[in-house]
């Protein structure tokens, strides 16, 4: 016993060192591990850290749409740490060449210096004028309320952009105006000389077969206020209702632009005829009704594929660009009480309803 009791000290003494040169060499191969993932900094591994989203949007804030899309897109990450930083190009405000060409200067110079983990871009301005310098970048970009074919702006294929297009409810909106006013027949459509109309127009145009008793007469591209109200008095007697699409770019007599609010507010003392469009903000300004576009589940959906690239590690061009399809009624009670219209019952009670214009809150 005694025998076999030296033998075995020498042996448990060796396994020590054995078990310790065993752990070693597990806290050596976790360390090198944990330093080879910090240097690839891939996305799965950057759940920790602190990441950086700047948000460049085509036109300014505060304003519902531009809100309601950086409040889905944020709330889609609301569990991420994010720095944000946000980056307003004010283009309806401010719509001339030279002021596109130095806001879009400053945003490619912001994302060059600051070096953010991914950049949200929101509306067409920004895409033709920013994004398109980034494109097949290291960075990865996604955007929302894109009107025109992601083709012209050259993403298709492009390994580092993706998004959410926006594609108008026309349809359910004529639809809905139709219910309001069943007399409406030919329609006119306003529109200014912004870049996200082509798209809209093409869309529109290729679904005009899907509408019955109803012509679309004429397709205004208008560039002045004065110009504006001249067609939107000679249309009273011409047609029978107004697709209010383009109404930021309309010039003043000093060559400023008219607030689309101004626009609105003028439109609604001075014609006698029903209007739609496709967005909810127009709305509580005078427009009678609208299948609107939703801000929020744009800016969520673009919330949740910033969310694949940032933390699943997708690439961006595995991520299908595809639009939003819910859609929200919203009438202007103010409006068809002013233009002699009794809206049935059944229609307000599915609806959003607004029943005062905005400036006489």
């Amino acid at each position: 016993m005694l025998k076999s009791h030296r033998m075995e000290r020498p042996f448990v003494k060796h396994g020590s060192n054995f078990v310790y040169l065993f752990f070693a060499f597990i806290m050596l191969s976790c360390f090198l591990f944990t330093c080879n993932g910090i240097a690839s900094d891939s996305p799965a591994e950057s759940k920790g850290k602190k990441l950086k989203i700047l948000h460049v949007m085509s036109y300014h804030y505060p304003w519902k749409w531009t809100e309601d899309q950086l409040n889905g897109f944020k709330f889609a990450l609301k569990d991420v740490d994010i720095e944000y930083k946000i980056f307003q190009m004010d283009t309806k405000r401010k719509s001339d060449e030279a002021w596109k060409q130095k806001v879009a200067n400053e945003a490619i110079e912001l994302i060059k210096n600051w070096k953010p983990d991914l950049v949200y871009t929101n509306d067409d301005v920004a895409q033709k004028y920013v994004v398109t310098k980034f494109i097949n970048d290291k960075i990865p970009f996604v955007f929302s309320g894109v009107n025109a074919d992601p083709l012209e702006y050259g993403f298709v294929g492009s390994k580092n952009i993706t998004g959410v297009l926006e594609q108008e409810h026309f349809i359910a909106s004529v639809n809905l105006l139709k219910k309001i006013d069943p007399r409406v027949k030919k329609i006119a459509v306003i529109l200014d000389d912004g870049p996200t109309w082509p798209g809209v127009v093409c869309r529109m145009k290729s679904k005009l077969n899907q509408i019955q008793d109803v012509k679309f007469v004429r397709w205004e591209v208008i560039k002045t206020f004065s110009q504006y109200k001249d067609i939107i008095t000679s249309l009273q007697n011409e047609v029978d209702a107004i697709a209010l699409l383009g109404i930021f770019t309309y010039k003043d007599i000093d060559g400023k632009n008219v607030e689309y609010t101004d626009v609105l507010k003028w439109t609604a003392e001075h014609s006698r005829l029903p209007d739609f469009s496709f967005w909810a903000d127009r709305i509580s300004y005078g427009t009678l009704c609208t299948v609107t576009v939703s801000g929020y589940e744009q800016g969520l959906a673009a919330g949740k594929m910033a969310r694949k690239i940032l933390i699943d590690g997708d690439s961006p061009n595995s991520i299908q660009m595809l639009p939003t399809l819910k859609g929200e009624p919203v009438i202007s009670l103010a409006r068809a009480n002013k233009l002699g219209l009794t809206v049935e019952t059944e229609i307000l009670l599915s609806s959003q309803v607004i029943d005062k214009f905005n400036w006489e809150k």
